[in-house]
C-alpha cells in the first residue's frame, strides 16, 4: 500500500515536472526557456526547410537531409503532442481534470489541434498516397505552432474572443451588402457582358475584389448604372475594411 502510494506520488511529480517544463506555468525558469526557445528555432528551420525544398534543384540536391531533418523534426513534435496530452490533466481548470475525458478535450483545444496539424502531414503520408508538393505545402502549418509562443498572437486571439459579437456582426453585414450587390451587378452587366458576368457567383467575385479595393482588373462594369453601382460599392467597401481595424483597435 505504500509502495503503490510512494509510486502514484512519484508518478504525479514527475507528469507535473513535465508539465511545467512545457510551459503550462509559465516560462520565467532557465529549462523552461530553453525548451521554448529549442522549439521555436525547430519550427523556424522546419519552415525554412519547407519553403527550401519546393525549389527542385535544391530538392534533388539535399533532398536526403530534408527528409532526414524532416523525420527528426516529427519525433521530436511527436514526442511534445504525446506529453502534452498526457499532462493535460494538470492544467488548473476542472474541465481537463478526469484523466480521459479531459484529455479528449485538451485534444480538442486549439492550440491542440495546431499540434496535431504539425505531424499530421507526415502520417497520413505513410498510410495513403498523396501528392509530395501538397505534402510540403501542408507541412508549412507548422508555423502555426509559434502563435504558442508568440505574446503579440496570445493578444491578438484574446481581442478575436472579446469582439467576436462585433467581428460577427460585422461580417453579416458584409456578406449581406456581398450578397445584394452582387445580385444587382448581374442584373445590369449579365447582358452586356455575358461571359464576363456569368452568373452571381461570378459578379461575387468581382464584389470581393471591389469592396477589398484590391481591383484586379478582371471584370470591368461597362454598363453607365454598373460604374455607378461599382462607384458606390468601392465606397462602402472603404468603410467596411475600416471598421473590424478600429474593433480590434
Amino acid at each position: 500500500m505504500i509502495r503503490s502510494h510512494t509510486h502514484s506520488s512519484a508518478y504525479r511529480r514527475l507528469r507535473q515536472r513535465v508539465y511545467h517544463m512545457l510551459g503550462g506555468e509559465g516560462r520565467t525558469e532557465t529549462a523552461v526557456k530553453i525548451v521554448d526557445y529549442a522549439l521555436v528555432t525547430l519550427i523556424c528551420i522546419n519552415c525554412v526547410f519547407s519553403v527550401l525544398e519546393s525549389v527542385e534543384s535544391l530538392s534533388v540536391m539535399h533532398g536526403h537531409i530534408f527528409h532526414a531533418f524532416d523525420h527528426f523534426s516529427v519525433i521530436i513534435f511527436s514526442i511534445e503532442y504525446i506529453l502534452r496530452v498526457w499532462t493535460a490533466v494538470e492544467i488548473d481548470d476542472p474541465r481537463f481534470h478526469h484523466p480521459v475525458v479531459g484529455r479528449l478535450r485538451f485534444m480538442l483545444t486549439p492550440m491542440a489541434i495546431v499540434d496535431l496539424i504539425a505531424i499530421a502531414p507526415y502520417y497520413l503520408g505513410i498510410f495513403f498516397e498523396v501528392d509530395l508538393r501538397a505534402m510540403r505545402v501542408l507541412r508549412l502549418l507548422r508555423v502555426f505552432k509559434l502563435t504558442r509562443y508568440s505574446q503579440a498572437m496570445t493578444i491578438m486571439i484574446a481581442v478575436l474572443r472579446q469582439e467576436s459579437r462585433a467581428i460577427g456582426a460585422l461580417l453579416f453585414v458584409f456578406v449581406v451588402i456581398l450578397v445584394f450587390v452582387s445580385s444587382l451587378m448581374y442584373l445590369l452587366e449579365h447582358l452586356a457582358q455575358p461571359r464576363v458576368f456569368a452568373d452571381i457567383p461570378a459578379a461575387m467575385w468581382w464584389s470581393v475584389v471591389t469592396m477589398t479595393t484590391l481591383g484586379y482588373g478582371d471584370m470591368v462594369p461597362i454598363t453607365p448604372m454598373g460604374k455607378l453601382i461599382g462607384a458606390l460599392t468601392a465606397v462602402i467597401g472603404v468603410g467596411m475594411i475600416a471598421l473590424p481595424a478600429g474593433v480590434l483597435a
